[in-house]
């Protein structure tokens, strides 16, 4: 039998640094409350912490910057073919004795 090796990532991105470095400093400075809920509660709590913490935060990818970058160029160039429309200075005065 074989047992299921799982694939390691090379990059970690952006959000996981974080919560790596969250957990890190939570369990060093709450060694307490490590010692009083034990290994596994506390380390379920940390994630927990971790993510409501990063939640509010936004992160880019880089090939989004790219994506948006690359549009933004494509509706500059789309825009510039289109010739703008002639518009009126003075409007068109009204004359209501010639109605009648």
């Amino acid at each position: 039998m074989s047992a299921k090796q799982g694939t390691e990532k090379t990059k970690a991105t952006p959000k996981e640094k974080i919560l790596e470095a969250i957990a890190i400093q939570i369990s060093t400075a709450f060694p307490a409350i490590k010692a009083s809920l034990g290994e596994k509660k506390f380390e379920k709590r940390i994630k927990k912490a971790g993510k409501l913490l990063v939640d509010g935060i936004k992160f880019e990818s880089k090939s989004g910057v790219q994506e948006k970058a690359a549009t933004a160029q494509k509706v500059k160039k789309a825009s510039a073919g289109i010739p703008k429309k002639a518009v009126k200075t003075t409007p068109k005065k009204l004359d209501l004795a010639s109605r009648k």
